[in-house]
């Protein structure tokens, strides 16, 4: 029995960086060992997790227009209740925990970033759409993305930064400790989450500083649409370090060629031009913010140039989708491989499995269509299809950024599933109320699928890292997709009766603000910038061409300014403390330290960002706003680097 349980006290040096020819990573679980995962305690915590979460996601998205990542709250939850409760050996149960729970989040996102757009075009939603819809986006996103799991998470370890994933799993170990590393994670945790609480809760500083601080800056912003924006969060900031200064540069290279670029020189040539921003209100082009010429220009070349990373990401990819359709076709062809023959860590569901599984979700999806949304057979073939393709092409884009940056820019892919669902829908004869409500199901449908395929990789690199066996998350992530998936349904449903999406005090809801505006002029005529996605798929060809990362560029394009810049001073960081002694060694161990420290920052942030806004909702009004809020923010940003700098530098080689 202990051989079964027995287990590393921490995760291999080579965790987190590149294995040498012939070198294999071994988990802190060892593939020979059989440790415990699926149990009564471990399914129905995680079910728990998912409704609550997924609950309280769908309130404050809605809300305040912001989803909150599910799996780190929900891994310090579980180690804390398991290490209350005084149980051992909790690393298995608790990565099975956080992998159920974690779906509340990922659902969330994929629902409230296109169903509420229903309301708002004055349609009725029905309980059986919503969750119909979230149920089988998420159900296909889960399929799609396994055959990629072993590319992702073990062919190009230490490839990808996975930040989200290095936060969480980093959680998960100090559960299973009780030294300095776990200390040293708790203590970070309570400096970063305190320090975004006062921020969020309070507002004694700024969240965000910009050059307009400065009256020089105000007159730069005005006259020449220059603004320089960071974003004041300890979380946003471990998130840069973690990613590291290479991807953090690539990311705001893209983000610097469209706010110091393309913005400038968009406003430079605007004389006489005018755009319409929002209904019944029109504004010169040339008094346009940099924020106003961003969302309505700017950040279009960003959608295209992810569509077009995500096209070359395929291609690049057909190798290793050839070996998973071969792998199905061998299975199917009763040339299945023993299962003695796949050590545990790397067992996945079967590739029989998998095929039947997509073949009755396109099935149910068809018939949901057909008998739920549409009512006509060629529409609902070209509906069911438009979700295949497009969820199947954008699965490896979805896993690729939130394995780059920890984010997925799942709203900008679903826009331009939008756009393209309604010209084909169009073509085809479908237009008015009933063209808008097909394509924000078949937006629903994909927005999911994407939404689940980027979180789902993170669970899945957690439980490589770890050792759990894929095939037992991939078999119960159904579970929490569904349990999520009904309950956001409900909520939505009570959300809708309560406050609405639509009037004075209704529900923000953002995104889905965005897409009914897209939708509306494209199902009743109107104009699309087809020109802005033409140059940002360019981009994105020549970037290839000469060697830069597409999507990360993209991604940087795409993501607000003042996000992106604390990448790159986290990347920044994490460069320093690695360089600055001439001992290897010691620039390791301060690497790994400061790893450490930079996920404490994001799992106290993420958790006290969940409390603020609960806090917020519940009507707790504790904000105050002053005019040095700003100078102060610049003064307690450098503080919380020097601290982070300072705290790195002193790891020794015996940590």
């Amino acid at each position: 029995m202990e051989q079964e349980n027995k287990q590393m006290n921490s995760l291999p040096d080579n965790a987190y960086r590149e294995l040498a020819p012939g070198e294999e990573y071994k988990p802190m679980m060892p593939a020979n060992t059989n440790p415990k995962e699926v149990t009564p305690y471990s399914v129905t915590f995680g079910i728990i997790m998912a409704v609550i979460f997924s609950a309280a996601a769908a309130y404050l998205g809605l809300k305040v227009g912001q989803v909150f990542e599910a799996a780190i709250p929900i891994a310090i939850i579980a180690v804390g209740v398991g290490n209350m409760l005084g149980k051992k050996n909790m690393l298995g149960q608790n990565v099975i925990i956080q992998s159920i729970g974690a779906s509340s989040g990922v659902i969330v996102a994929g629902a409230i970033f296109t169903l509420p757009a229903l309301y708002i075009l004055g349609l009725e939603a029905q309980f059986y759409q919503i969750f119909l819809s979230s149920l089988f986006g998420g159900f296909l996103g889960i399929l799609l993305l396994i055959p990629f799991r072993k590319y992702f998470v073990k062919d190009m370890h230490g490839k990808y930064p996975f930040p989200e994933a290095t936060a969480t799993t980093e959680v998960l170990v100090s559960g299973e400790k009780k030294g300095n590393q776990a200390k040293l994670l708790a203590v970070s945790g309570l400096i970063g989450g305190l320090y975004d609480f006062c921020v969020s809760t309070f507002g004694w500083w700024a969240e965000g500083i910009s050059t307009r601080i400065m009256g020089w800056g105000e007159v730069l912003a005005d006259k020449m649409k220059v603004v320089f924006k960071v974003n004041t969060g300890a979380a946003v900031l471990g998130l840069g370090y973690i990613i590291g200064l290479k991807y953090a540069a690539i990311i705001c290279a893209g983000s610097f060629t469209v706010w110091f670029v393309l913005i400038p020189f968009i406003s430079h040539f605007a004389d006489g031009q005018t755009l319409a921003v929002g209904e019944g209100i029109s504004v010169l082009l040339r008094d346009m913010t940099p924020e106003q010429i961003f969302s309505n220009y700017a950040r279009h070349i960003g959608i295209g140039g992810i569509a077009m990373a995500g096209v070359i990401g395929i291609i690049r990819s057909s190798s290793i989708i050839k070996q998973a359709l071969g792998l199905a076709v061998s299975e199917l062809g009763g040339k299945k491989k023993g299962e003695g023959a796949v050590e545990r860590t790397q067992r996945d569901i079967s590739m029989k499995f998998i095929l039947s599984g997509i073949i009755s979700i396109l099935i149910a999806t068809f018939v949901f269509f057909q008998f739920g949304v549409l009512g006509n057979l060629t529409h609902t073939i070209i509906a069911t299809l438009i979700v295949f393709v497009i969820s199947f092409l954008f699965t490896t884009v979805a896993a690729n950024a939130i394995a780059i940056v920890g984010s997925n820019p799942v709203s900008g892919m679903t826009l331009m599933t939008l756009i393209l669902s309604s010209l084909v829908l169009v073509s085809a004869g479908l237009s008015g109320t009933s063209g808008m409500m097909a394509a924000m199901i078949i937006g629903g449908v994909v927005c999911t699928a994407l939404s689940m395929a980027g979180g789902f990789i993170t669970d899945l690199k957690i439980g490589y890292w770890l050792g759990t066996t894929p095939a037992r998350q991939e078999g119960w992530k159904f579970l929490g997709t569904a349990v999520s998936a009904a309950t956001i349904a409900g909520v939505m449903m009570v959300l809708n009766q309560t406050y609405g999406f639509v009037g004075e005090n209704a529900l923000v809801a953002p995104q889905a603000n965005a897409m009914a505006a897209v939708i509306k002029p494209l199902m009743e005529g109107g104009a699309t910038p087809w020109l802005l996605y033409f140059a940002g798929a360019a981009l994105a060809l020549i970037l290839t061409m000469i060697g830069v990362p597409a999507l990360a560029f993209a991604l940087g394009m795409f993501i607000p300014l003042d996000l992106n810049t604390p990448l790159l001073i986290g990347g920044l960081v994490s460069w320093y403390v690695g360089t600055r002694s001439k001992d290897e060694n010691v620039n390791k161990a301060r690497r790994e330290r400061g790893t450490l420290i930079a996920s404490g920052f994001i799992a106290g942030g993420a958790l006290m960002g969940v409390i603020s806004a609960i806090l917020k909702y519940c009507g707790a009004d504790w904000f105050i706003s002053w005019s040095g809020a700003e100078v102060l923010a610049v003064v307690m940003y450098i503080l919380i680097i020097l601290y982070f700098i300072y705290d790195s530098m002193k790891a020794k080689l015996a940590d």
